[in-house]
This record gives C-alpha cells, sequence and structure tokens, in this order.
C-alpha cells in the first residue's frame, strides 16, 4: 500500500456492503469487523452497514445497519442504489463473493453497482484461476465499475491480473485482518474447557464437507499412539446453508468416524458460533492449529490468519492462502487428504519443541501487520485514493443506460390471491369474483400450475415457496395412479376422483411439464425424491397420448429435467420420439399461409413452437429449431391488432380459429398471454433477438390492459387475474389458472430481467 494521500479530501460516510453479523459466515465476520475497525480508528467518519439476507426473516442487525437486502430480489439492489445516492455516502465499501448475492454467480450486485455515484472499492474474498464464463464476466465487471480493488495475498493480485484483466496499479494487497491477540502459552486457557494436562489440536470454522476434518480424525490413531494426552477439538456450528439443505449429516459422519477409528474419547465437538471473546480463548489453548482443507482453489482464509497472528504452530494442505502465509517456517503444509503425512507432521513438532516455538514466534511477528488498526489504516488509504482518482479521471464504464435497456417496471409480486385460493388440500379451481368456489373442486392441472410458480418463487427467493410447492406436491401425488401410471384430473371438494383411472392428455403433460421443473430448478433436495419417482413412474405414458398439447408440455419438462440429469437416456429418447411427432404434423398441415402444427388454433397455442424451439436447441436440431422460429413467428403476427395498434390479441375461446374459417376475437384467455411469454423468452434466448423480448413484453401488458378493451385483467388489490376478456367486459371471476397463468408470466419476466443483468457488461 501508499502512503494516506495527503490531500485534503475526506470521507464522512461510508457504507460497506456484504453478510453481516449476527449472520454466521466468514464474509459477515469480516464486514463487521473492517466496518468497526474503521468507525473505530476514524472518529470523523460514520460507517453505514447494507446486509444481504438470505431468508425472509432476516437477522436482528445492530444500529450500524440502515438498509437491509434480499439476496434473490434484484429490486432490493436497485432500491439500494437509491438510497445510497440520496444519502450523501461519499465512498462505498463492497465484500464480494460470488455465493452471497443474488443471481446466476451473483450477478445481481451489478444491478446496483452500476446506478452508484460515488467512488466504490471492491474486496475480492475468491479469486478463480479458471472461472467459468459467467464468473469471469461478473467479477470483470465489478471489477471495471469498481475504482480500486482491495486482495488479501499475492496469489490474488496476481490472477486478477492475468485471469482477469485487472490493471496492477489499480490492486491494493491489503492482509487479512485479526484481532490483536497477546502471545500466550497454551496453558493459560486450557482449564477453561477442561482440557489441562493436554495437549490441544484445534480446528475451528463453519462445518462443511470440504474442510476436510475427517482426514485429522483418520490420522489421530497414529497421533495418539505416541501421545495419548492428545485431544482434538473442532469448534464451530454447521454452515447454515449446509444445515439448511443436508442437516446435521457432515457432523454425524465424523462423529461416526471417530467411533469406528476407537479414538471417540479424544474428540471434542463444539457445535455452536462463538464470540470472538471465546474464540481467543479457544485459539489460546491450542498447541496446534490445523487447517485440512480440500479445495486447492482458496484464495482467503480468516481461520488461518486468526490462528497465525495468534502464533499457534499450524499445519494445513497446500490450498493457495495457506501456501503464502506459511511461507518461511511461519507454518507447515501437507498434502491434500493425506493423514499418514498429517500425524508424521504433528507428532515431529510436538516432539520438537524448540521448533514448534519458533514457528510459533515467526507468525507472530508476521501478523503484527494484519492486526484490525493496521489494516483499517490501509483500508483508509485506498478509499482516499479511490476517491482521488475518481475527481481526476472519468470512469471507463458507463452506467447510464438507454431506455431499451430499462423497460417499463414489473408490478409487484403480490401472492394474496394465490393464498386465498389454496387449502390444506391444493389450489381450488374456480372464484366466484374473488371468493373461491367451493363447488368446482380442484384439478391437478390447476396444482400442476402452481407447483411450476412455486418453483419459479423459489428462483426468486421468496420465503414461502417450499411450503406452496410442498402442498401442490402433495395434491399431485394423490392424483397419480400408479396402475395406469396417469394422474387423475377432478376432484370434488370432497375429495373424491371425479375420473375413475385418468385425467386428460394435457393434464397429463402439464404434470410432467411441473415435475421436471420442480427437479430442474427447485434448489431444495426434499422434493426431489418425490418428484423424481412419480415423473419416471408417469413418462412412458405420454407416449399413449394423442394430444400435441401434452407432447409439448411433456417436452418442455423432460428439457427441464435434462438440465440436471443430462446423462438420463430414458427421457431423452422421449424427446426424440415426441419432437418426431410434433414435426411430422407441422409438415402434414404447413402452407404457405398456414405455418402451424394442426388445421386449427385453439388454445395454449405457443405452447407448441416453444417445446420445438426447445428441442431445436438442445438437440442441435436446425431443422427442429427452424420449425419451432418459423412458427411462433407466423403466430406472433397473427395474434397482432390491425390498425396499427400492435397489441397482442389471442385467439378467442368462443370458437377459436379453424383454418379457411372465421377466426374468434373472444372470449380471450390469460393463458394465451402466459404461453405466448414464454415462448416469446425462450426465443430470445436462442436467438438473442430483441425483438423476441419486445413480443414477450407485448404479450404481458394485455394483462396490465394494452388490450381490445384497455382494461387491465390483472387486479392489484388482490394479487389475482380476471378469468377473461369478452367482447364488452371482463370476465371479474379471478380463478386458479387465470392467476397462476399472470403469476408464471411475471415471475417468468422477472426471472430474464435478472439474467439479462447479469449478462450485460458496459464498456464504452
Amino acid at each position: 500500500m501508499r502512503n494516506m494521500p495527503s490531500t485534503n479530501l475526506s470521507l464522512k460516510r461510508i457504507a460497506f456492503i456484504g453478510n453481516y453479523a449476527p449472520r454466521q459466515c466468514g464474509i459477515a465476520t469480516f464486514t463487521t469487523d473492517l466496518c468497526e475497525s474503521i468507525a473505530t480508528a476514524f472518529n470523523d467518519t460514520t460507517c453505514i452497514a447494507m446486509p444481504v439476507n438470505d431468508t425472509e426473516a432476516g437477522y436482528a442487525y445492530p444500529p450500524r445497519v440502515r438498509f437491509e437486502l434480499t439476496e434473490r430480489d434484484i429490486d432490493s439492489y436497485r432500491r439500494a442504489a437509491d438510497f445510497l445516492n440520496i444519502n450523501n455516502v461519499d465512498l462505498v465499501c463492497l465484500q464480494h463473493e460470488y455465493g452471497i448475492f443474488g443471481g446466476q454467480v451473483g450477478s445481481h450486485i451489478l444491478a446496483l453497482l452500476r446506478e452508484l455515484r460515488m467512488p466504490i472499492v471492491t474486496t475480492f474474498h475468491t479469486i478463480l484461476q479458471n472461472p467459468d464464463p459467467d464468473q469471469r464476466r461478473v467479477l470483470k465487471e465489478i471489477a471495471l465499475l469498481s475504482d480500486r480493488v482491495v486482495v488479501m495475498s499475492e496469489r490474488g493480485r496476481s490472477d486478477l491480473q492475468t485471469v482477469f484483466d485487472v490493471a496492477r496499479d489499480k490492486i491494493d494487497l491489503i492482509p487479512h485482518g485479526i484481532p490483536d491477540l497477546p502471545f500466550v502459552d497454551p496453558s493459560f486457557h486450557k482449564d477453561v474447557f477442561g482440557v489441562e494436562g493436554k495437549i490441544v489440536l484445534l480446528s475451528f470454522g463453519l462445518l462443511s464437507a470440504n474442510k476436510g476434518l475427517e482426514n485429522v480424525i483418520a490420522a489421530l490413531p497414529d497421533i495418539l499412539a505416541r501421545f495419548p494426552n492428545v485431544v482434538y477439538i473442532i469448534l464451530g456450528a454447521t454452515h447454515p446453508h449446509v444445515k439448511r439443505h443436508e442437516g446435521e449429516s457432515y457432523r454425524l459422519s465424523l462423529q461416526l468416524m471417530a467411533q469406528e477409528k476407537g479414538v471417540e474419547a479424544s474428540v471434542m465437538f463444539y457445535n455452536r458460533f462463538v464470540s470472538l471473546e471465546e474464540l481467543v480463548e479457544f485459539i489460546g489453548a491450542a498447541d496446534i492449529y490445523i487447517t485440512p482443507y480440500l479445495n486447492a482453489a482458496q484464495s482467503t482464509s480468516g481461520v488461518l490468519a486468526y490462528t497465525l497472528g495468534a502464533g499457534k504452530a499450524v499445519v494445513s494442505t497446500p490450498y493457495w492462502y495457506a501456501e503464502e502465509m506459511l511461507a518461511e517456517e511461519r507454518g507447515v503444509l501437507v498434502p491434500f487428504r493425506d493423514p499418514t503425512a498429517l500425524a508424521e507432521q504433528i507428532i515431529d513438532l510436538l516432539e520438537n519443541e524448540p521448533r514448534r516455538h519458533s514457528m510459533r514466534k515467526r507468525a507472530y511477528m508476521f501478523g503484527r501487520e494484519m492486526i484490525w488498526p493496521v489494516v483499517a489504516r490501509s483500508y483508509m488509504t485506498s478509499f482516499l485514493r479511490a476517491q482521488s482518482e475518481r475527481r481526476h479521471y472519468k470512469s471507463p464504464v458507463s452506467i447510464s443506460r438507454a431506455l431499451d435497456k430499462r423497460p417499463s417496471e414489473l408490478p409487484p409480486l403480490k401472492l394474496d390471491h394465490l393464498r386465498h385460493m389454496t387449502d390444506e388440500t391444493g389450489m381450488l379451481q374456480h372464484a366466484v369474483f374473488t371468493v373461491p368456489n367451493y363447488h368446482e373442486g380442484y384439478t391437478t392441472d390447476d396444482n400442476a400450475r402452481a407447483l411450476m410458480v412455486s418453483t419459479l418463487l423459489d428462483e426468486v427467493g421468496r420465503g414461502e415457496a417450499f411450503d406452496l410447492a410442498s402442498r401442490y406436491l402433495s395434491f399431485v401425488w394423490y392424483a397419480f395412479n400408479p396402475s395406469t401410471g396417469r394422474f387423475r384430473n377432478f376432484m370434488n371438494y370432497q375429495r373424491h376422483w371425479l375420473e375413475e383411472h385418468s385425467g386428460s392428455d394435457d393434464s397429463h403433460g402439464r404434470t410432467l411439464l411441473a415435475l421436471g421443473t420442480v427437479l430442474g430448478r427447485f434448489n431444495t433436495p426434499a422434493l426431489h425424491s418425490m418428484a423424481g419417482w412419480m415423473f419416471e413412474q408417469a413418462l412412458p405414458a405420454i407416449s399413449e397420448t394423442t394430444s400435441p398439447r401434452a407432447w409439448a408440455f411433456a417436452l418442455i419438462g423432460i428439457h427441464e429435467y435434462l438440465r440436471r440429469f443430462s446423462g438420463d437416456r430414458n427421457a431423452s429418447q422421449f424427446r426424440e420420439d415426441l419432437s418426431a411427432r410434433l414435426m411430422g404434423l407441422y409438415h402434414a398441415n404447413r402452407s404457405d399461409d398456414w405455418k402451424w402444427f394442426e388445421d386449427e388454433l385453439t388454445y395454449c397455442n405457443a405452447v407448441l413452437p416453444h417445446a420445438m424451439l426447445i428441442c431445436g436447441h438442445t438437440m442441435a436440431n436446425e431443422e427442429i429449431a427452424s420449425v419451432g422460429l418459423e412458427s411462433l413467428t407466423w403466430l406472433a403476427d397473427l395474434q397482432r391488432a390491425d390498425a396499427g395498434k400492435g397489441h397482442f390479441v389471442p385467439i378467442g375461446s368462443n370458437g377459436f380459429y379453424k383454418r379457411g374459417g372465421t377466426r374468434a376475437r373472444f372470449d380471450q384467455q390469460p393463458v394465451e398471454a402466459q404461453a405466448m411469454v414464454s415462448a416469446c423468452l425462450e426465443a430470445y434466448r436462442t436467438t438473442g433477438e430483441k425483438r423476441w423480448r419486445n413480443e414477450a413484453r407485448r404479450a404481458f401488458e394485455w394483462f396490465l390492459g394494452r388490450n381490445d378493451l384497455s382494461m387491465p385483467i390483472y387486479d392489484p388489490l388482490t394479487g389475482g387475474c380476471r378469468d377473461g376478456l369478452h367482447a364488452n367486459r371482463l370476465n371479474e371471476n379471478q380463478g386458479a389458472e387465470s392467476t397462476l397463468a399472470f403469476l408464471q408470466a411475471l415471475l417468468e419476466l422477472r426471472l430474464e430481467e435478472h439474467s439479462l443483468e447479469s449478462k450485460e457488461v458496459h464498456i464504452q
């Protein structure tokens, strides 16, 4: 770091963005410590924090937290930018880690950074040597938007230059901050934990399978054979994300392994997230600290920095950060996944006290430049330099965006009517105005639609997604008839099925679509087993159906399923068969003035080209893709108002449109707009042509009042959607199909917008 700029510059108000205590993770601890250290060292500077919440409830933050971001809600990032711009913030300090921000590889943070009008200094906590294209693109744009960037190791600085093309003079190397701990004899703290007279080995941090702690337990028998008074303390709660998805399976596997190795009496688990004061005591009691991590590409480690600065003897695997920090005999490196080598080095350090103590001293002296008061001053130097450079140089990144890049705001996501139409059984089929109509009961069709919407809700980060999806998936499970491999469809309010064996072909295909989407997209594995079993059992029956729409629904479901299970040859064969059937229909019916699969346009028409676009793209079949694009282009032109108005006009349900006949203008159904939105977004993803993004918007605006009657179909008061457009009025009932059609279209547009945010790189 260079000396602090000798100018009249000053920073009165600094905002720190990143996870924040009491959230339990390394980034939260670091951001909190950095923010507090700056506030302590520079009394004239006001520090505020803006954490990212990964749960709907958030956390009990201290008063320094002024604004909370919702991880998967991109609108909260834009609101945060507005908050910073109007609150006289002089500089933003961002803590970057791919996994803490929403969007593809954390791309939502770009929506915030692009709008800021003050200098930005970003600390990169993870710098990958072999990033995938999305990871590379996001980090490069963050670096471009930042006035200065901070790394914690020479390796990080080198990789930023060579892998991400960041200029060297833009990079500041500032070590990971640590508390100012005294150099004490381990025996001083051992009585606190009842291990006086013992040799203490310690590992701490949030538990997850990549920590490699099983290798230390595997090494213990050899260590105990030479030093029977050794105890191994494993300190830390299971990582919240791991616990949410896997429970305590990793900790339990470690406990079982200790029993199998006969070392359970020498292993102590402290299953909690400790305060700094407690952590200091644990570190103080350790004779040797061990980091047996399995991933070489780890560019920082707060726990290693803490123990090094406390003057502990350290044994570690050679991940990148450890290689640099433990150089010059400040620690010992052992190969990955090698319990024998680990045992040998620990035994050698315990037998050779002069070596161990000289190693401790070198580590402690090295850590003096890492204590928080020193690190805080280095950060302030970087901040002031960023402010100075912002005054003299124009940013190379344009943060202004043309109107076509900032389309009109989407309506807020309101789920009141969805909840209103859902009871303990599932989604009710119809409503009288906004009141659920019990007389009409339920359908599997609607519960499959609701399951789709719940999966999209999970993708945008809504906390209630799992509870809703569980209810709708339970309904689908109850609807499945194992003897036929088909789903029943209609159920009355008394929970009696109105079909003896199976429902319609289309309800079967739509349910396969929903199950495939759960398997391909839902983030909670708890739903996958049930959905996977049903998908496998129900897929063969699609071959017996005769409805082209059932085939199309199933094809989209197969596509979603193959996103996660691409090696499933059985599913791929069904995809080949069904797409060939649709191709056969198209060739049999197409003419120059009728580019369609049948001799009539009926309902959910856009699902047919949608399925062909997906199959053509994923199967690398240009003929199928061209059929999808040609038929969708014809349908889009057909469903556009005349007289230059250009709004979306779906095929009416009162007669549909027979080839050579008269097209029905009404009743216009919400499901047609949703199918068109979905198909056009797929066309945009496939071709990259903005025309299809605009077509999707045009179809969606039908819900908002850009239609034949200039009346909104969507009801913003309830969050529901009216059942259609008659020739002279709205259908005021807000049933399940209509409401779910609107919500699906809205969520798909939101997700596409989020994807666009992650892909745009603005360079002049």
